[in-house]
């Protein structure tokens, strides 16, 4: 069973608003999330010195928002060959 003070603060750091100046989409923002924090797993590694978070998505979401964390996404447009 969760303390009081778990069910007040739920998922506060790193802020969503400030998330969403760095990568504009939600969807976008979950899927790098999800890829790095699946990377972090893996590698045992972090580019945090200190992360305030302990699980990998969390690490991945800082890093996201300190700017450790470079992100390109293909082009949205569609081509259509005729």
């Amino acid at each position: 069973m969760t303390n009081d003070k778990e069910k007040i603060d739920g998922m506060r750091y790193p802020s969503i608003d400030d998330l969403l100046k760095v990568i504009d989409s939600k969807y976008k923002l979950a899927y790098a999330a999800a890829k790095r924090a699946k990377i972090i797993e893996e590698e045992q590694y972090t580019s945090l010195e200190n992360p305030k978070c302990k699980k990998s998505i969390g690490q991945a979401l800082e890093e996201i928002l300190a700017g450790d964390t470079k992100i390109t996404f293909a082009d949205d447009k569609v081509v259509k060959n005729d």
